[in-house]
Formats: C-alpha cells, sequence, structure tokens
C-alpha cells in the first residue's frame, strides 16, 4: 500500500502519543513531533511504500526519546484487558461453527487498540462493543477457504492484545490439523508483540515454531527479514497477515496466497483494499 496524504496527522498522532508515554519533558516531546514533522517533509513522496514511511518516522522519535520500548507497560495492559474478556470470546467459538467464529474473534481483536486508547475491560462497556462486533460478523468472509489452506501456515502477528484473541483461531488450525509458524516483531515497535511477550504468554506452546521479521520495522521489511522467514513464506500452503499495517507491507511483495484479518480501521487501507472502513475482513488473494 502506497502512502496517502493523510497519513501524515495519523502519524504525527502516534509519535506525540508515544512521547507523552516515554517522558513528561514537553521539550523532548516537542523535539519528538518537530522530527516527525521533518521525516515527513523529506520522506513522503509519491510511491512511496507506507509502512517505509512510518518505519523512519517511529524509529527517528525513539532515537530522540532514547527509550526502546516506550508501550512496554501499556503493552502488559493490552494482554490483560484481552485476557478478561477471553471468556465471552471462548464461549462464542465454542458454540458452532468454531473456525468461523475464530476468525471473527481475532477480528475484533485488532479492532480494539487494547490499552492504547484507554480502551478499559473492567467496564461494561467492553464487553458490550465486542457482543456489538459478534453481532455485526464478517463483511468479508472467506473463512471456508481459509479453512481448507491450513497446512503449512505462516502467521504475521500484530499487536499485543490483539494476539490473545490470536490464540482461539491457533487452537483451530491445530485442532484440523494444521502447523503454525508464527512470525513476530524482532525488536519493539509500536504495540507490536515481540518474541518476549510470545513466551510470557506461553504462546511458543501452542504453534510449531517462533520466527521474528528481525527487526523492529513497521510491517515486515524483506530486507531486514532473516533467511528462514523469507523461506517459510516462500514454502506456506497460506500466509496469514492479522492488522493493518502487515497488510500495508504485504500488499506490496508478491507472496501468495494470502489471508488477509483485519478490521478497516483506516480510510486509506479501507479505499486501497477496494472496501468502506470500519469493516471486518477475512479475505483470502491468491
Amino acid at each position: 500500500m502506497k502512502t496517502h496524504p493523510r497519513c501524515a496527522s495519523c502519524l504525527l498522532s502516534r509519535v506525540q502519543f508515544e512521547a507523552e508515554l516515554s517522558t513528561k519533558d514537553l521539550e523532548l516531546q516537542k523535539k519528538v513531533v518537530l522530527a516527525g514533522i521533518e521525516v515527513l517533509r523529506k520522506y513522503m513522496v509519491d510511491g512511496a511504500p507506507a509502512t517505509h514511511l512510518s518505519t523512519k518516522i517511529h524509529r527517528e522519535a525513539y532515537r530522540i526519546l532514547g527509550d526502546i520500548d516506550p508501550y512496554s507497560l501499556k503493552k502488559k495492559e493490552s494482554n490483560e484487558a484481552a485476557r478478561k474478556l477471553m471468556p465471552l470470546a471462548r464461549e462464542f467459538v465454542a458454540q458452532k461453527d468454531s473456525f468461523r467464529r475464530a476468525v471473527l474473534v481475532s477480528i475484533i481483536g485488532n479492532s480494539f487498540d487494547f490499552g492504547v486508547l484507554g480502551f478499559d475491560a473492567d467496564r461494561a462497556t467492553a464487553k458490550s462493543a465486542m457482543q456489538e462486533q459478534i453481532t455485526h460478523g464478517l463483511d468479508v468472509d472467506d473463512s471456508d477457504k481459509i479453512k481448507t489452506m491450513l497446512s503449512n501456515v505462516v502467521y504475521l502477528a500484530d499487536n499485543c492484545g490483539e494476539i490473545v484473541f490470536d490464540m482461539l483461531l491457533f487452537e483451530q488450525i491445530k485442532k484440523l490439523g494444521g502447523n503454525i509458524t508464527l512470525v513476530v516483531r524482532g525488536a519493539p515497535i509500536l504495540n507490536d508483540v515481540t518474541m518476549k511477550e510470545a513466551l510470557e504468554l506461553g504462546i511458543d506452546r501452542m504453534v510449531d515454531r517462533v520466527l521474528t521479521t528481525g527487526s523492529n520495522a513497521i510491517g515486515l521489511c524483506l530486507q531486514e527479514a532473516p533467511p528462514e522467514l523469507v523461506e517459510a513464506l516462500g514454502n506456506a500452503s497460506l500466509i496469514i497477515s492479522k492488522g493493518m499495517a502487515n497488510y500495508e507491507t504485504m500488499s506490496e511483495y508478491d507472496f501468495r496466497p494470502i489471508a488477509y484479518l483485519l478490521r478497516t480501521k483506516c480510510e486509506s487501507v479501507a479505499e486501497a483494499m477496494g472496501l468502506e472502513k470500519d469493516m471486518n475482513v477475512a479475505r483470502v488473494e491468491d
């Protein structure tokens, strides 16, 4: 996916947010925002992949802050918030049509930026928001097709919080005889899952192996990816790409077949996919 002019305000908003997470020093926060503006001025060019720009702006913010993981506490809060909603999610998946329901729950996890935008799983509104998404269902539903392609899955993880709900989908894939290679970020970036969180949650015991992207690039940067990951992507019966950042990256590459599981929270992503904003999407491209 290519950069859109509206990406600028979104990226600066996120940079400001992570600066506030990292420091109370207003001058340092200002320095981070001004550096972000300079990155936009220099690298926001027509035809540039969106994740190239976002990776540059966040790496520069982290460098100035001197903080390799501003979201550290938020990631823990995200996973705890998701855990509190797991009984509701597990009950829903267990009732019937479990694979399709696990796909939906995984996407619902993507619709909540747990712990980042003030999400509080202790409030009744959290459960009602999840129930509302369950009732809404899938707007694009290729889950039956996905179900036939699970022999050797490469699963590109996205955020903390969301990854807790992904576990229900891992369980369904394993029940259907699938092999899972889980891919997490190689180093902290935003609230994305790294090897540290995967091990803390015990996800390594639910899948066949865990690889990393090799760096803290937004999504996946092939130039920074380890050879075993590139090989795994080439040999996969299906790549499952969770979330918008992974879509922004993987849509630039030719790996197929690929299933995009996401909520179109961003107008630019929705437009790139030929869809509308706020849709629950399970789309296979082969």
